[in-house]
């Protein structure tokens, strides 16, 4: 009887190892089944792929069912750093910035991108970028950093443009007829170019914080915004600014213009707002939540898209009887998944 329970037990064992060590396959994974309701987005972007979005460890993702589902775009190579901010040109050509002065360029809308630049060592990171009139590549960042590309943004070089002292350059904008240019930054600053980027000029400091982005409305009429709530507007082009009272003070970390003309602004605790007079007054059209927007955009379908640190949300845009009634989006916004 021992004997048996013996031979018993080492057969036992036996199976066990060999199924232990046996392969095994697991069940693949639909390709569109990239969950992005808990990444960090901090850019958005409609293309001829469809909807882009791309943020941390260098994930950049694309829809093309309006965000139902969502397949990874192919990034060669994968550089694991953050992107910091998404930018195209035309509905094909793009770049995708980020940490360790990383540069990705894409021709086909966002499926596919190859790296133009990265610095593995003391790479400032890059925080946003412009196609000029000229063709040329336009990108700033921290510190100062300027960098010029004038062939498609396959090579870049260091560019100075006269920006003051080493603070950090946010962002750069373009007025609707790309004829004005704005780049704005820490500390108040706020340069300005009205020849295609060519020279550029110091705009006396009205503001000593941070700028985070600046919004042409057409004409000479510029809207600025940054920490803490503070929005600046400009009448001449940018030449002199005054300040937008405001009924939130978060701070707004992104701008856009609607279809119909309105404003956009967003930024931390979920806050946005609408300007439908150019940026002379707002409305609060959403407020409350933990995250911090970083982009939106308006689909096709007239949803508003934010992209934010936790995730992509998107909620219907109130009308124009909504936001003058002073009705605002509920907290609990949709999340796409």
């Amino acid at each position: 009887m021992r004997m048996i329970l013996g031979l018993a037990a080492c057969v036992v064992v036996a199976l066990a190892g060999a199924l232990a060590f046996s392969p095994r396959s697991a069940p693949s994974l639909r390709p569109t089944d990239v969950p992005v309701d808990r990444l960090r987005i901090d850019g958005i972007k409609s293309t001829a792929a469809g909807l882009v979005l791309a943020g941390e460890l260098g994930q950049i993702r694309y829809s093309t069912d309006q965000g139902a589902s969502w397949h990874a775009a192919s990034v060669t190579p994968q550089r694991q750093a953050l992107i910091t901010r998404l930018v195209f040109a035309d509905s094909h050509h793009g770049l995708a910035l980020g940490h360790e002065g990383w540069i990705l360029r894409s021709t086909d809308g966002g499926r596919n991108w190859r790296e133009a630049a990265f610095t593995d060592s003391d790479g400032q990171p890059l925080m946003d970028a412009a196609r000029l009139p000229t063709g040329d590549w336009l990108a700033v960042g921290a510190f100062g950093r300027v960098l010029r590309s004038g062939d498609g943004g396959k090579t870049w070089a260091s560019q100075s443009i006269g920006a003051p002292g080493d603070w950090h350059l946010n962002a750069i904008a373009a007025s609707p007829d790309r004829r004005q240019w704005l780049i704005v930054g820490e500390a108040g600053s706020l340069l300005r170019s009205t020849d295609a980027g060519t020279h550029w000029q110091v705009i006396e400091p009205f503001y000593s914080g941070s700028l985070y982005g600046a919004v042409g409305l057409g004409g000479d009429i510029w809207v600025a915004y940054g920490m803490r709530g503070q929005v600046f507007r400009s009448s001449d082009g940018g030449q002199h600014w005054s300040p937008v009272r405001l009924p939130l003070s978060e701070s707004l970390y992104a701008g856009a213009l609607a279809p119909d003309g309105t404003l956009l602004l967003a930024g931390q605790g979920g806050v946005v707002l609408g300007s439908r007079d150019g940026g002379l007054s707002f409305q609060v059209l959403r407020d409350g939540g933990q995250e911090n927007l970083t982009d939106l955009l308006v689909d096709s379908t007239g949803a508003l898209l934010l992209a934010s640190d936790a995730g992509l949300r998107r909620l219907p845009l109130p009308s124009r009887a909504q936001a003058a009634s002073g009705e605002t989006a509920p907290m609990s916004s949709q999340e796409i998944r």
